[in-house]
């Protein structure tokens, strides 16, 4: 078989692709295609923008409109309302009922927020801790208890304390406390204020504790062994390690939780309506009573104002302190 010598070998010619036209877009084509693009997005957001700012900044702008008017129930129906500049909030700080009101309110927020963080904070160690059926049903029931509505979870406490059919002078009058025989807990102002508090607190202490365990499971368990053997207790651990790891996560509980705390007006209202007396009555629950009681609505939106600059205040002071204390541990 004769053997052909490659170098030798004819080659056949290979066909040149034939050139492609290169097809020039015009700049205005070019230009509205790109800028459609980047519209595009923020043409997806817009009903869901264009709705928060009909239910959040129109009701607040109107609100602040009619703290300066003149506004009662012939302006509310007639809607020829007169401004009468600082007239409204000059009455209001001038009522000595509305700073024993705001005394109340902040008591009532510090009370609440303290207990909340502490409960919370403990139990989300505790359940850092269990094993995996107990972390499972100590969960489940947080959320549930977090789920109720709530109006619901008002009426069950309003059950609870009932002074006839309540199970909790029933338990008390079983132990042999016959001064609890039919109670009227809701007619003493200091109970009242006390089941109010044990009622935020069991609302908010789910939403605060399930926060709190899922930061603290993001810290490593080789600092806590590193803490171990250097001789560091539990108080030590959490203060040295725990606490700076949790710092924004706790600083954000906080503020929410101070924000639903200032804003605690349907358990309120439902329950004592900021009864016996003035006992639970606090900012919102007087915003409310003042606009309906004599529809001065005009100074239950100054009341409301005053309301949302002092929460609004509080939540600055304390962002200030908490990035000061940042500072200068760094």
């Amino acid at each position: 078989m004769p053997v052909v010598d490659q170098r030798t070998a004819p080659r056949t010619p290979r066909r040149r692709p034939a050139p492609r036209l290169a097809v020039r877009k015009s700049p205005s084509r070019r230009g509205g295609t790109g800028r459609s693009r980047n519209l595009w997005p923020y043409a997806l957001v817009a009903p869901a923008v264009g709705g928060m700012l009909y239910l959040l900044v129109y009701p607040l702008v109107r609100a602040v409109l009619i703290s300066f008017q003149d506004f009662r129930l012939r302006q509310l129906i007639a809607g020829d309302a007169d401004f009468v500049g600082l007239r409204n909030y000059r009455t209001l700080l001038t009522d000595p009922r509305f700073w024993e009101v705001v005394r109340r309110t902040f008591l009532f927020m510090a009370v609440n927020v303290v207990l909340i963080m502490v409960i919370a904070t403990l139990v989300a160690l505790m359940v850092e801790r269990l094993g995996r059926i107990g972390r499972t049903v100590v969960l489940c029931s947080l959320v549930l208890a977090w789920a109720m509505p709530v109006v619901a979870a008002t009426t069950v406490f309003q059950w609870l304390f009932h002074s006839e059919f309540g199970i909790v002078n029933w338990s008390l009058t079983s132990l042999g406390l016959d001064s609890f025989d039919r109670y009227p807990w809701f007619a003493n102002g200091t109970a009242a204020f006390a089941i109010l508090v044990t009622l935020i607190v069991w609302q908010s202490v789910p939403f605060a504790a399930i926060t709190l365990y899922s930061a603290l499971t993001t810290v490593s368990p080789e600092l806590y062994e590193s803490a171990r053997l250097d001789g560091a207790g539990a108080g030590r651990i959490f203060r040295s390690v725990t606490f700076p790891i949790l710092r924004p996560i706790f600083l954000l509980v906080v503020s929410l939780e101070v924000i639903w705390t200032f804003k605690a007006f349907v358990q309120i209202w439902v329950m004592t309506r900021g009864g016996p007396g003035d006992a639970t009555t606090i900012l919102p629950v007087y915003a409310v009573q003042t606009a309906l009681s004599s529809q001065r609505y005009d100074l239950g939106s100054a009341a409301s104002m005053v309301t949302v600059v002092l929460m609004s205040g509080v939540l600055v002071l304390y962002f200030r302190q908490m990035l000061r204390q940042e500072d200068e541990t760094r």
